[in-house]
């Protein structure tokens, strides 16, 4: 047996050695000169490391003790700085990632992938609500909440553990626990202290909680998540995304909503045409928009009363959801121990690039406070990692905060990018924009096949042109299904497409998304004598 081992180890080693001889030989001619001799080909010279996961960082030695260094650390696990860690160790950097709380941050856990799941719920009642339209009879139809919630939550938890694998098959080590800077580069958690050539903090940001009396007697758009039962009667105060979101959610899961605004409209910075047929639409769905601006929270046996400056009341309610706004989570981040400045709101200052104001520390996301989109903070993430690890210029991997699309999962959703026709106006002058829009009734609420004393919802799109070219600058649409159409239209708009780019493409009939490529009049890509 000894014997057919050592003939085995020799023939291995004769197997090996020619090809250990040749990789050292290339190894020493050129970077990436190994992959070639293999028959691999890389865009870049290729970076081998041990196969371990993740890669431990270094231990360097410090006055006060030992730091563990990385190549790159990244504080905060939500969606962008997940995204560039792993964009980071995919070109070869030794990453870490910093959490306190679930992975995925606040998109993963209590936000857009928790909230389209709800938006999905009553999306279905919505349907089974229109199939007596059809001919097609539901009945005992009862919403098991309680199922729903635990459903939901069993999503989100299968979530986390992706995040957590991805992180692992990634080579990116995960650090649990609370980040503050103790000193440039140089972050403490619990007992430990991690350095490293660049840093990325992307702790996104939390609810903001307004100076009212009261307030603690309300949820916020974190709390919605963990109601146990559809509130009977519940007032949402805020006129931005999450308040329109969840007071549409609510009103069709069964609550009696009154959506509490301050000004005459929610989503006062879009496209006025669209809001203009929002609130038409949630007014006609049964949410009641009450204009005034909160001032106390008062409770008694029978419920929850919400009190205006201007001295009327209102309720009572089981359930107040404050959804005005969010703020960064920078306070126990000790930004000042690095040299790191913040505004009077508390985001992170930064360049066009990302940079704060400390040497080799950057900030994405929500904690910048510039586009709080999950997609934005991922972008961003994977351009600042392909410029500090992949070589690529600067120039090229700016984040544009130009012509980013966005859904509102409001009932019914809307969709836009780029420029309102106002905003359009101000910038390129009243003459040189021209305004082309649609309105029309989607075939699944035709009048033949709507419910008996149904409101008829309507579908809008807009169309904000510019130049003689009629360049489109932006895209606004209002009605079901738009969330899932503007995608693909961005594309164009990104790259700079006119309204006889549209107008030339043939249309997918019968479809909503036809009505964007023939709205009249028709523009010719040539000359017409």
């Amino acid at each position: 047996t000894v014997g057919a081992m050592a003939s085995l180890l020799m023939l291995v080693g004769v197997q090996l050695l020619p090809a250990a001889m040749a990789m050292a030989a290339v190894n020493a001619r050129a970077p990436g000169a190994v992959a070639h001799a293999f028959g691999v080909r890389f865009s870049r010279p290729a970076v081998f490391a041990p196969l371990t996961a993740p890669r431990a960082g270094r231990l360097v030695a410090e006055a006060d003790g030992e730091v563990t260094e990385f190549d790159y650390l990244v504080i905060g696990g939500g969606s962008g700085g997940i995204a560039s860690a792993r964009r980071a160790a995919s070109h070869g950097a030794k990453a870490a990632v910093i959490e306190r709380a679930r992975l995925g941050g606040t998109c993963v856990n209590v936000g857009c992938v928790p909230k389209k799941v709800m938006f999905n719920a009553a999306s279905v009642m919505e349907i089974i609500h229109q199939a007596a339209g059809y001919g097609l009879s539901v009945e005992n139809m009862k919403l098991d909440f309680p199922v729903l919630k635990q459903k939901r939550d069993a999503y989100v938890s299968r979530l986390n553990g992706i995040y957590r694998n991805n992180l692992k098959n990634s080579d990116v080590t995960f650090i649990e626990g609370d980040a503050s800077f103790v000193g440039p580069k140089m972050v403490s958690v619990d007992d430990k202290t991690y350095t490293a050539k660049n840093i990325l903090i992307a702790v996104g940001g939390t609810p903001a909680t307004p100076p009212v009396e009261g307030a603690e007697l309300a949820i916020n758009s974190d709390g919605f998540f963990e109601l146990e039962q559809v509130p009977s009667r519940v007032a949402v105060v805020g006129s931005g995304y999450i308040a329109v979101e969840l007071a549409g959610i609510l009103n069709v899961l069964g609550s009696k909503v009154d959506l509490m605004i301050r000004g005459e409209t929610p989503l006062r910075s879009m496209e006025a045409d669209v809001i203009k047929m929002l609130v038409t639409e949630m007014e006609e769905a049964g949410i009641n928009i009450v204009r005034g601006d909160s001032s106390k929270i008062t409770a008694s046996d029978g419920g929850k009363t919400l009190h205006t400056k201007d001295g009327a009341t209102h309720g009572e309610y089981d359930e107040i959801l404050f959804a005005t706004g969010r703020t960064p989570v920078t306070e126990s981040l000790q930004l000042s121990s690095a040299g790191i400045e913040v505004t009077e709101k508390g985001h992170i200052k930064v360049d066009d690039a990302s940079r704060t104001t400390a040497d080799g520390v950057y900030a994405v996301g929500d904690v910048i406070g510039k586009v709080d989109l999950t997609p934005v903070a991922i972008a961003a993430g994977r351009l600042l990692a392909d410029r500090l690890y992949a070589g690529v210029p600067e120039s090229a991997t700016k984040m544009d905060y130009g012509n980013i699309p966005t859904v509102v999962f409001s009932h019914p959703p809307l969709a836009v990018v780029g420029l309102t026709e106002k905003d359009a106006i101000d910038k390129f002058g009243e003459d040189a924009v021209t305004i082309h829009k649609s309105t029309f009734v989607n075939m699944l609420y035709s009048r033949e096949f709507l419910v008996e004393g149904q409101f008829q919802p309507k579908t809008f799109a807009k169309l904000v042109c510019v130049g003689d070219e009629q360049r489109v600058v932006g895209l606004h649409m209002i009605g079901l299904a738009v969330d899932e159409i503007l995608q693909g239209f961005s594309v164009a708009i990104k790259m700079g497409a006119t309204k006889a780019d549209f107008d030339s493409v043939v249309a997918i009939h019968p479809t909503s998304a036809e009505e964007l490529v023939t709205i009249p009049p028709w523009q010719a890509k040539y000359k017409l004598h």
